[in-house]
């Protein structure tokens, strides 16, 4: 959401909540909005919690269009698709991954689920970028400012090393100005980690 916000130069104040040491979202955050959970939207009185909607309020309501192929288009419902996959079908093998990690590992049948999801979900965004800057072609949507996070994770957990594709992509992210105003006003999607 700080990337999308400094990509279309919109004035936000940021508040930030600290994690406890299980990585869980403080207490604090459910007064703003039931669910408790961040990134968290609260503009003119409507309270948003999800990334995927919270890009696509911000977008239609502040910024000139850029971030998204224009509507009608074929490539609008390709992008929206691409949005929506990082928090819904790739969001799952991915989570239960990084989970996974977090407490020690998964049990043999849940891994033996996960694995071959994790790698069809890595070859599919890998195959998108290959030859391409962004997954949409050479513009920057906000199909990759939601994708940002979930490689930024992977890549932290190492899980991104036998898709130099995917590292490449993410650098190529990293280095726009509007995702390093966002690290440096709000600090590292993830904590740093070898590349």
């Amino acid at each position: 959401m700080l990337w999308l916000l400094e990509e279309i130069g919109l004035d936000y104040e940021l508040k930030s909540y600290e994690r406890d040491e299980n990585f869980r979202a403080p207490a604090a955050l459910g007064a703003v909005h039931p669910l408790g959970k961040a990134p968290i939207l609260v503009d003119d009185g409507l309270v948003l919690a999800e990334s995927g909607t919270i890009l696509r309020y911000l977008e239609q309501k502040y910024s000139d269009g850029r971030l998204v192929p224009a509507p009608g288009t074929p490539d609008r419902p390709i992008h929206d698709e691409w949005l929506d996959y990082v928090e819904s079908s790739a969001g799952l093998p991915v989570m239960v991954t990084l989970l996974g990690g977090m407490t020690g590992g998964l049990p043999a049948g849940l891994a033996g689920f996960t694995a071959p999801e994790l790698t069809k979900t890595l070859t599919f965004i890998s195959d998108r970028v290959t030859d391409r800057t962004y997954l949409m072609g050479d513009r920057l949507t906000l199909a990759d400012i939601q994708m940002s996070y979930l490689l930024s994770a992977l890549r932290h957990a190492g899980q991104l090393k036998a898709y130099p594709v995917l590292i490449d992509y993410l650098s190529r992210l990293e280095d726009t100005p509007g995702l390093k105003k966002a690290i440096e006003v709000g600090g590292p999607m993830t904590p740093p980690a070898e590349r």
